[in-house]
């Protein structure tokens, strides 16, 4: 499956724009996007992640930060071969094993590209 990059960097600058309005918690919501749209590639989905370990660095989240570090690992070694949870967001606050349902738009998005 190929990644809507478009839709991904679009989440990633809406996650940027809530940073700068201080509003942490839609920036988080829009890394989430981010990281549902772009887990299909090796890329997008390490970097996805990379952003939310620096959001757990500013926010000093033991909890985010450790679980960003293994997620990390796992979206270099394990995307390239589809070892994906559809769905999952990302979080630290979720398991790295669970799939969870597709927002309406998200499917939208990912079903075109199939």
């Amino acid at each position: 499956m190929t990644v809507p990059i478009d839709a991904v960097k679009r989440e990633i600058k809406l996650a940027e724009l809530s940073a700068a309005r201080l509003n942490y918690l839609k920036q988080f919501m829009h890394l989430e996007n981010a990281h549902v749209l772009g887990q299909h590639s090796t890329f997008w989905h390490t970097y996805v992640h990379w952003k939310m370990f620096k959001w757990g660095v500013k926010h000093k989240s033991i909890k985010e930060i450790t679980g960003q570090l293994f997620r990390m690992v796992g979206a270099i070694t394990k995307t390239p071969f589809g070892l994906l949870p559809m769905g999952n967001t990302g979080g630290a606050n979720v398991s790295p094993f669970k799939a969870m349902p597709l927002k309406p738009e998200h499917a939208r998005l990912l079903n075109k590209l199939k």
